[in-house]
């Protein structure tokens, strides 16, 4: 790889890290090509990023992008999104469907560093749909109960009749 090649790709991912909501680390040493596309697929189905690169190309675009510095070694692809929990949730189900090939190393979330337990928390929260489809049942019980409160009256006037 050339320089001009490294520099693009630095420029790339500096881009592409800045304002990121969370950027997560894993380990995919061992995977199949299959595998590593089913984690693609599925970043890909949440709007999220996947990219193996090499370690000191992904620490210099960290530095530009201002995040936390963290030690890479070994094999990584990183996974990165601006919703924090959709980047999380990928990360935490790709390690789950490939336990003994896929692991989360750590990552930045919101430029800070963030370890394995924050990531899986951050996993288990549920996701914006879930969360506008709880505030619109909020919303709509009390529309539902009185529609429900008119219809029983409705009923109970016509039988009277």
């Amino acid at each position: 790889m050339t320089r001009t090649e490294k520099e693009a790709i630095v420029n790339e991912l500096s881009n592409s890290f800045t304002n990121q909501g969370a950027i997560i680390v894993c380990n995919y040493k061992g995977m199949t090509v299959e595998a590593l596309e089913g984690v693609r697929k599925l970043a890909k189905e949440n709007d999220v990023s996947v990219r193996v690169v090499k370690n000191t190309l992904a620490k210099i675009a960290l530095r530009n992008a201002n995040c936390d510095e963290m030690e890479l070694v070994n094999n990584n692809i990183f996974i990165w999104g601006k919703d924090q929990i959709a980047t999380c949730k990928v990360a935490d189900k790709s390690a789950q469907a490939n336990k003994d090939k896929f692991s989360i190393k750590s990552g930045v979330i919101e430029s800070k560093l963030a370890d394995l337990a924050t990531i899986e928390a951050m996993a288990k929260l549920p996701g914006r749909d879930e969360l506008l489809g709880m505030l619109l049942n909020v919303w709509n019980a009390p529309v539902q109960n009185f529609t429900i409160g008119l219809q029983a009256l409705a009923d109970k006037l016509s039988e009277e009749e």
